[in-house]
């Protein structure tokens, strides 16, 4: 065990110790996280979406929300601050978002058009007072066609893009609102705001933070929507990036939930009565492909293709016990858009090795690169022992040599916003981030070429005129047939040119006490905490 989760430990067991008394007359929730520190507390939470999971989305609103209230479908969207929104009629790169009335920051504060305002700038406007860099980096890579915005009332604002976008709602669930009211609080310093002046309007509100051990997330009584009050008083979250140390801590009842427990411990687990949830939902773990830079055998297609016939993805949803499915795809083949590709990749290393012996890769003169991946992180499953399950099986199945570039998430996070060649990625040719695909609006992040690094996450710096084209219908279009036609037709440039390997679906699992009750595990990264009791 490392110094850092030696400390982490100790930390949590001081910490339980410490509120033993509150713990008994409270419902206190004790919430295992697979990041190695807590996610910044300032109202925009690095850690990718486990971050906005935990210390986003419960304390901190969008004037759109997700809906996460129905486990059998994936999750839409629902209003949030904003009641209603619509394109503006006159001109479709302008949306209109309608404020909910009578919504109090946590500091008591009016939420009103000004305070959007105020956060739009806080991201947005590299020379207001109140920007963030961290924030804004963070932010404007999710939302990478924002032209501008302004008041219309009090209760009006207007958010104009840099392109007709049909999905902008889906990317208006990110800009998370901070009262303004709290930076003055805390001497208009955001060091100071994440030592806990930081005040948003969700059910929950941000009351104690420990760098490295534990956030507190405590109950919002005078929360806007009085049918979504929290049953729980306190959620208390703590940072252990290792398996194995998530599930000693569940097994010893040291914490009620784990993210991501071991896949070989699930049936003892299940044996030992512990709740656990899996369910289907929009993500996929990839291997990115670099395209553009110096010394990448990537810019080839029949590369990109063969390594996709190369991977045995059974296995790998075997070593996973189940906790996965295999991908063939950025959708998943049951999805209605994932099209009609040519490819239909699956296990067929004699189709890879030709495909790689066509673009020059023989056993004489083998595919050998570098791919840079995490030891842990927001939606990174298992992914030492998965890399190490594929460096394996692209040696045997197809002679191919790989080598790994191991760090910690936020530096691989930071890495895939940088261009090809950058120092970080240290010879890195290739790249391990996990990536949500529950809409159009993330497949543009990743694939369209406007938004390369540093407009988005286009790191493979792919570019292909057939999805550009299917994919400005997409944005263009004002019906679902239309849409879902257009969204089929770029889907089938994804798997046909492939940016990717596609490797495995996440199946979401996390394991809990069985005092755990309430709890719908949503097809989405996030997940509703508000539903959850404690028995």
């Amino acid at each position: 065990m490392s110094l850092l989760h030696r400390a982490a430990g100790l930390g949590l067991a001081a910490l339980i110790a410490g509120t033993v008394p509150a713990l008994a007359q409270q419902k206190t929730l004790r919430i295992a996280m697979t990041a190695a520190d807590v996610p910044t507390t300032t109202g925009m939470p690095n850690n990718g979406f486990e971050g906005m999971r935990f210390l986003g989305y419960p304390a901190f609103e969008g004037l759109v929300l997700w809906d996460l209230s129905d486990a059998s479908r994936p999750a839409g969207l629902r209003p949030g601050l904003a009641e209603r929104w619509e394109q503006d009629p006159a001109d479709p790169k302008t949306w209109i978002f309608h404020l909910r009335r009578g919504v109090r920051f946590h500091d008591g504060t009016a939420f009103t058009a000004d305070a959007v305002i105020w956060n739009l700038d806080r991201f947005f406007k590299s020379d207001s007072p109140q920007f963030e860099p961290a924030g804004s980096g963070i932010t404007r890579a999710r939302i990478p066609i924002m032209a501008g915005y302004r008041k219309i009332d009090d209760h009006t604002v207007a958010i104009s893009t840099t392109r007709v976008a049909s999905y902008f709602p889906y990317m208006a669930v990110y800009i998370l609102m901070t009262s303004p009211q709290s930076w003055e609080t805390a001497g208009r310093d955001w060091a100071k705001v994440a030592q806990l002046p930081a005040s948003g309007t969700g059910p929950f509100r941000l009351s104690r933070f420990t760098p490295r051990v534990s956030a507190e997330l405590t109950k919002n009584e005078g929360y806007w929507d009085k049918a979504r009050v929290p049953k729980l008083d306190r959620v208390l979250l703590l940072p252990i990036p290792e398996a194995n140390s998530r599930l000693a801590a569940l097994r010893s009842g040291q914490v009620d939930w784990i993210e991501v427990p071991p896949p070989d411990a699930i049936p003892s687990l299940r044996q030992a009565n512990f709740n656990v949830v899996t369910n289907s939902y929009p993500h996929v773990w990839p291997w990115m492909f670099q395209l553009g830079g110096q010394n990448t055998p990537f810019r080839d297609v029949r590369v990109r293709q063969g390594l996709n016939y190369c991977v045995d993805r059974a296995g790998l949803v075997q070593l996973l016990n189940g906790t996965a499915e295999p991908s063939i795809g950025w959708l998943k083949p049951s999805d209605p858009n994932f099209g009609r590709p040519e490819h239909r990749y699956g296990f067929d290393p004699a189709r890879g090795k030709a495909l790689l012996a066509a673009a020059g890769f023989t056993p004489q003169r083998p595919l050998q690169f570098k791919v840079m991946i995490s030891a842990s992180g927001s939606g990174q499953m298992l992914p030492l022992p998965m890399n190490e399950f594929l460096q394996q099986n692209l040696k045997e199945a197809c002679g191919v040599n790989v080598t790994f570039e191991v760090t910690e998430w936020n530096t691989l996070l930071t890495a895939i916003r940088s261009g090809p060649d950058a120092p970080i990625l240290n010879g890195s040719v290739a790249a391990n981030p996990s990536s949500p695909s529950s809409d159009p609006s993330v497949a543009a992040r990743y694939f369209l070429q406007a938004f390369v690094p540093p407009n988005g996450f286009n790191w493979p710096q792919w570019n292909d005129p057939q999805f550009e084209e299917a994919f400005a219908a997409l944005e263009n279009a004002r019906d679902e047939a239309s849409f879902g036609a257009a969204y089929a037709r770029a889907h089938e440039r994804l798997v046909d040119n492939p940016p990717w390997l596609y490797i495995v679906h996440d199946l979401n699992p996390r394991a809990m006490s069985r005092r755990v009750r309430g709890f719908v595990s949503a097809q989405s990264w996030f997940q509703d905490l508000v539903t959850v009791d404690l028995q």
